[in-house]
């Protein structure tokens, strides 16, 4: 037994075992793994694992050997956990992103082993559940009624938290103390151990009855990272007590992270499993530093040293840091931790505290979304390689081990040339691929113009963000882009501006730009916006001046169609000609070949998606494009681009946002390079 102690003492022992798992599991990454299925097939027969019910999408995970995602649409859901099923429909890949650094939905589940999505045609019952395992589990959620935040809390899953909350969260800095952690599993551990000893059970009886439960929560949650570091940390840290085997902490925590990736590797591509054990190693590390007898200031201190080890993870994925999160922790950890927490596992039991439990999760919201709307100390990192962010990650571990004040100052200067890297940005043209829409971003002379904003088409309704959310804010964000000095619409139809409201909201927006003829619903909600944050806007002007260049808008007659009133935008950007067409008709065309002298074009932003209303064989022969660019959804209901279209075109090189998807238009050595996101 000594022996054992002296070896269990050695340092090296544990840096040697978390390199070799590193090692295996490097090694099991590689390894690919196929699915049995392709887009051909029609059918699937395997046991419920998970339901998600969400207003009226049914979502059901369902595994034989590979889990596939079936979704369907009905108010009720008539399956269990458990149950066996044959799904009938059409097999379909995960989306994937289609311009750098936006989510990557296709990874993500392929990291979680799901390759194939199926639209449901038809569902049917095999059989009903046998499973105790699968009987407990559906009883658990049953017992939460679908409440977001009992799911969150009890299950560790934030399926059901409504996404603009989920987002002021993320914005505020204090997203992780809605993940299951260590503070959490150290409450339920108290409260289980506080009726365990009601029993007069001995130390050891105590760890051993404490961690069969616990680990029965752990599998009735699903392995969830967060959970399974916080159960491993009771587990071995109370093995290290009980025995007195005196190994640091610091050698524990190596262990622990060793076991949760031999379990699987693909948790080092969870992002909250990078934040639960990059902060639990600078706790650990700094423990003599947050130690006080003052709560408040302990902390304080715990969110400083959070916000710092997290850094790198945090501008790698989301581009962005809130220095007030400091202060937002000290306000919400108390509150979730002390009140929030608890409640959830009491409100579990006694129903009736269900409205007051509600209430104060109301608050938090309510809280959390007015605080999100504070712009200062908000600071936007553009994207880099990966590179950078290791170099930070080893700055800072470099502190943890030596803390002193030249290590900060030199993470600090490069900090501030990072925040400052968007300013150096060469010029360059960005057509978004935003599905079925249109929008443009140019960068000019250190000056930004986004040409319409896209939006999902919904009957003239207000947006519900997706493309914003999805696409416009990650790709603005991650560009560094922190203002848009002008915001060009070129009409006011949904797939062009949907997404304006939500810019103005979230972007300094200096001026917008409307086109010719009277404002439509949407472009009125727009101005009601623009007057309220006092932005000056413009209608049916005719050129507009941007440092050293000017944009033309050739379209300035009223006509009585939104389609034939919009913008027509003609600039030169370092000597190459570039035309943006929103979605004019050949009507509009006609007239503009015969109030101008139009020049040979060697960009064409092609006119309403490629549709056969527009790029006419007369206009197309006249500015005879180089290269022509038509921003199109894939498998579009109104199967654009059309036919004609393309055949107009066919002289000029096309690129299609469905195929290419964005692209970006750069003038390097005097020569125009022309990049797609798939090239």
């Amino acid at each position: 037994m000594l022996r054992l102690r002296k070896i269990l003492l050695l340092d090296y022992l544990y840096v040697g075992i978390t390199v070799l798992v590193l090692l295996i599991s490097i090694i099991r990454l590689s390894i690919p793994i196929n699915s049995n299925y392709n887009e051909s097939s029609t059918s699937f027969i395997g046991i419920i694992t998970k339901i998600i019910i969400k207003d009226d999408k049914v979502t059901l995970y369902v595994n034989n050997k590979e889990t596939v995602i079936a979704t369907y649409y009905d108010s009720r859901c008539n399956y269990k956990l458990g149950d066996k099923v044959k799904v009938l429909g059409e097999f379909k890949l995960p989306s994937t992103n289609t311009s750098d650094y936006l989510f990557d939905y296709r990874k993500y589940l392929r990291n979680r082993r799901i390759f194939y999505l199926i639209d449901v045609a038809s569902i049917k019952k095999i059989k009903s559940n046998s499973n105790i395992y699968y009987y407990l589990k559906q009883k658990l959620i049953d017992s939460l009624d679908y409440n977001p935040y009992l799911f969150t809390f009890i299950l560790g899953d934030k399926s059901y938290l409504d996404s603009n909350i989920k987002r002021s969260y993320q914005s505020n800095g204090i997203s992780h103390l809605f993940c299951i952690s260590g503070m959490h599993t150290a409450l339920l551990i108290s409260i289980i151990s506080k009726l365990l000893k009601k029993f007069k059970l001995n130390e050891n009886n105590l760890f051993v009855i404490t961690t069969i439960i616990l680990i029965i929560y752990l599998f009735l949650v699903g392995l969830s990272p967060s959970i399974l570091r916080a159960v491993l940390f009771y587990i071995i840290f109370s093995i290290n007590r009980i025995n007195c085997f005196y190994i640091k902490p610091t050698n524990l925590f190596f262990l622990v992270l060793s076991i949760s990736l031999l379990v699987n590797p693909y948790y080092i591509y969870d992002v909250g499993y990078l934040y639960s054990y990059s902060i639990s190693f600078a706790l650990i590390k700094m423990l003599g530093f947050l130690q006080t007898n003052k709560y408040f200031k302990t902390l304080f201190k715990t969110s400083i040293l959070s916000l710092l080890i997290s850094l790198p993870i945090t501008l790698y994925n989301f581009y962005e840091i809130n220095i007030l999160s400091i202060i937002y922790n000290l306000i919400f950890i108390p509150i979730i931790s002390l009140i929030i927490f608890p409640l959830s596992l009491l409100v579990v039991i006694i129903k009736p505290l269900i409205p007051i439990y509600n209430l104060l999760i109301k608050i938090v919201e309510n809280l959390s979304l007015l605080l999100s709307k504070i712009s200062f100390g908000k600071l936007l990192f553009k994207r880099l390689p990966i590179t950078i962010y290791i170099i930070y990650f080893i700055i800072i571990i470099i502190y943890l081990y030596k803390p002193k004040r030249l290590v900060l100052l030199i993470l600090l200067f490069l900090l501030t040339i990072h925040l400052f890297i968007p300013y150096f940005d060469s010029n360059y043209l960005k057509i978004i691929d935003v599905g079925q829409g249109d929008s443009s971003l140019i960068h000019y002379n250190h000056k930004n113009i986004l040409i319409d904003t896209g939006g999902i088409t919904s009957y003239y309704k207000k947006t519900d963000g997706i493309v914003f959310n999805n696409t416009l804010n990650p790709l603005l964000k991650s560009s560094g882009i922190k203002k848009i000095n002008y915001l060009i619409l070129t009409h006011g139809d949904f797939d062009h501006m949907g997404e304006a409201i939500n810019i103005v909201e979230n972007y300094k927006v200096d001026k917008v730009i409307f086109n010719c003829g009277d404002y439509n619903y949407l472009e009125k909600e727009l101005i009601k916006v623009l007057d309220k944050k006092n932005i000056k806007y413009y209608t049916c002007i005719n050129e507009l001046n941007i440092s050293n260049n000017k944009l033309y808008f050739l379209q300035t007659i009223d006509f009585n169609d939104e389609n034939d009133n919009s913008n027509v935008i003609y600039t030169e950007l370092n000597g190459y000609k570039f035309m943006f067409m929103g979605d004019a008709s050949t009507k509009t065309e006609e007239e503009i070949i015969k109030e101008y002298d139009l020049p040979k074009i060697d960009v064409l932003k092609v006119g309403h998606h490629g549709s056969r209303t527009s790029s006419s064989k007369e206009f197309i022969n006249t500015i005879k494009p180089k290269y022509s660019i038509i921003s199109v959804g894939k498998d579009n209901k109104f199967k654009h681009p059309n036919k004609e279209a393309l055949d107009n075109l066919k002289n000029s090189k096309i690129y299609r946002t469905d195929r290419d998807g964005s692209i970006v238009i750069k003038v390097k050595n005097n020569e125009l390079k022309i990049e797609t996101y798939e090239s």
